[in-house]
């Protein structure tokens, strides 16, 4: 078998991380302009949950093909899905058209960030995979500060299409890379994917996002997740290889890591998702400035991530696990109290970086201790059901406080046409006056929006408390990209 070149195979994954995160800074920018052109306030949200959707329910569906297949079919499949939904993506004619083409582009990315942190873990024993989570998190930086700066100047010089078309070039750069440089020699297995639980999970997961659109919804919505989540349960505990094995979360340092994963991921996605829709509405900001209050955020993250992977040896999982969620905690609290209508646009952009900062400081040791607390060939259903946790918990979050934001909105008696003038060219025609109103209308409901995000991300905190004590692997005298040679 010919020899993984790791360099070169380091460089297509930051290549995949650097798609991922252009992703999140690109069209968080683009959003309320697209709202301003295609309509369909009250579907914002919408437009970010088909994508974590579909990214939840595919990711741990991914992770266990990769540890069945091999990692390296699994991502380049996952790359090509991505880059068709991103070029549907730019023709969307509609809300509803956007938001169908977002759930493709989940359904390729539900492999990029599992498999490609799967592949480190297979690449680098676990020291040098502390040092490397800094490597990668220095990708986010930079994605975070040309994100916005590309964003705003796609959006003003050539329309807001080109903040998907942009994603192609980078993936077909990652994917050709990978197909060059990685090779790997998978342990081979008869198998059976839980397509019955992943419907299943989709199903409850919808179920409950319509929950939060009117209270004559949440009468039919919420008995029915209840339901699908109870058959969910009862699937993933009989079939042969579960979408999520249960028996994974009797592991201490599993589930706490899932648990906080999943209300940390939210905070953060619901964080990125309102911060700039709140900066372009209510402070009335360009589009660049509007992706530029998010920015710092993936900006503090790599400097927080390279920080603690060379703390990890010395201080352990979880000291840095819990100073970082307090950090994200009090960060979130600040945004809730200080995002108020005149504030400058350096409050939310120093927040944000400081939020950046907690998640780098507790990423990187969580993803380390869950990688290293079960064997090879459960690796990447490991890495992926601990990132799923944090995708659902994102998914739920924007769904159900946008349905908090368009409620909020209509009790104000604003009207969603007039609204979305708010975030469009129209904005110059409307009156000063109906622009304070309605500004202050939005300002009312985004506040319940960072309350609730504030209060996920302080109970984020109090689930780290739960984080085990755990010893650093020692260092391992080689480092083997394959399954071991027994394994068949």
């Amino acid at each position: 078998m010919r020899q993984t070149h790791r360099p070169l195979t380091v460089v297509a994954l930051l290549l995949s991380i650097f798609l991922a995160a252009m992703e999140m800074t690109v069209v968080s920018t683009a959003m309320p302009t697209v709202v301003g052109d295609l309509g369909g306030l009250d579907l914002y949200a919408w437009a970010f949950a088909a994508y974590i959707l579909t990214t939840t329910v595919t990711t741990p569906i991914y992770g266990k093909l990769a540890d069945l297949r091999g990692r390296k079919p699994v991502m380049l499949a996952g790359i090509a899905v991505f880059l068709a939904g991103s070029f549907a993506c730019g023709h969307a004619s509609s809300m509803e058209a956007l938001i169908a083409f977002r759930a493709l582009q989940g359904l390729g990315a539900g492999a990029i960030q599992p498999i490609g942190l799967t592949i480190v873990g297979d690449l680098f024993d676990v020291r040098e995979r502390a040092r490397m989570q800094g490597v990668f998190g220095a990708v986010w930086g930079v994605a975070g500060l040309v994100g916005p700066l590309l964003g705003g100047a796609l959006v003003k010089y050539v329309g807001w299409r080109w903040v998907f078309y942009v994603n192609i070039p980078f993936g077909v750069g990652a994917a050709a890379v990978l197909w060059v440089a990685y090779h790997e020699r998978p342990e081979r297995h008869a198998h059976k994917l839980d397509v019955g639980g992943a419907a299943l999970l989709a199903g409850t997961v919808v179920a409950a996002l319509f929950a939060a659109r009117s209270p004559g919804a949440a009468l039919v919505a919420v008995p029915a997740a209840a339901a699908g989540l109870a058959l969910f349960l009862l699937v993933e505990r009989r079939v042969r290889e579960p979408l999520l094995p249960l028996d994974l979360f009797g592991q201490r340092v599993i589930g706490v890591a899932s648990a906080s994963g999943a209300l940390v991921g939210a905070a953060m996605i619901s964080m990125v998702t309102y911060v700039p829709l709140w900066v372009q509405s209510v402070l009335g900001a360009s589009p660049t400035q509007a992706g530029a209050s998010i920015a710092l955020m993936a900006v503090g993250w790599p400097i927080a991530s390279a920080l603690s992977g060379r703390l990890l040896p010395a201080l352990g999982y979880r000291v840095l696990v819990r100073g970082g969620l307090g950090l994200v905690a009090a960060s979130a609290v600040a945004l809730a109290l200080l995002l108020r209508p005149g504030v400058p646009l350096a409050v939310p952009q120093a927040l944000t970086f400081a939020y950046g900062l907690g998640l780098g400081l507790a990423n990187t040791p969580l993803v380390i201790a869950v990688q290293t607390s079960v064997p090879w060939n459960r690796r990447g259903v490991a890495t992926s059901s601990t990132l799923f946790f944090r995708t659902i918990g994102g998914t739920l979050s924007v769904g159900i406080l946008g349905g908090v934001l368009a409620n909020a909105l209509s009790a104000a008696g604003a009207s969603r046409a007039v609204v979305e003038k708010l975030l469009g060219p129209g904005r110059s025609l409307l009156d000063p006056g109906t622009v304070r109103a309605l500004s202050a209308a939005l300002q009312g409901a985004m506040g319940v929006v960072f309350w609730s995000v504030a209060g996920i991300a302080l109970a984020a905190f109090a689930v780290s408390l739960l984080f085990p004590r755990l010893a650093i692997a020692a260092r391992t005298a080689a480092v083997t990209v394959a399954a071991p040679d027994d394994a068949g």
